[in-house]
C-alpha cells in the first residue's frame, strides 16, 4: 500500500494534476477556462458531501440566503483527505496494474 512505487505514481498525478490545473491561476485568460474544468469538480463536490448528509462541511450550516455558503476549516480539510485519498487509491491500483509478478 505505502510502497515506493505507489508513492512514486501518486507524485506523478499530483503533480500532473497541478500542471494541467496551473492555467486556471497563473496562465493566460484564454486557457483559464480549460484549467477550470479540472479545478471546480474537487472545490464544489463540497456541496455535494452538504447535500449527502455530512455536517460542519459549509458555514452557517448551509443557508446563505441566495449566495453560496464558503466552506468551513474542517470542509476544507474534508476536501483535501477525500481527494487526496481519491488519488492515492488511483496510484495505489495503477502500481498493482502494472507490478510485474
Amino acid at each position: 500500500m505505502l510502497r515506493p512505487r505507489t508513492l512514486k505514481i501518486l507524485a506523478v498525478l499530483l503533480t500532473a494534476y497541478a500542471l494541467l490545473a496551473a492555467p486556471a491561476y497563473v496562465g493566460p485568460s484564454y486557457l483559464e477556462e480549460l484549467g477550470s474544468y479540472l479545478v471546480m469538480p474537487p472545490l464544489l463536490s463540497i456541496y455535494l458531501f452538504h447535500h449527502l448528509g455530512v455536517p460542519g462541511l459549509l458555514e452557517h450550516k448551509g443557508q446563505c440566503g441566495w449566495g453560496m455558503c464558503a466552506p468551513t476549516a474542517f470542509g476544507w480539510a474534508f476536501l483535501i483527505v477525500f481527494w487526496l485519498g481519491i488519488a492515492w487509491l488511483a496510484a495505489w491500483g495503477l502500481a498493482r496494474l502494472t507490478a510485474r509478478r
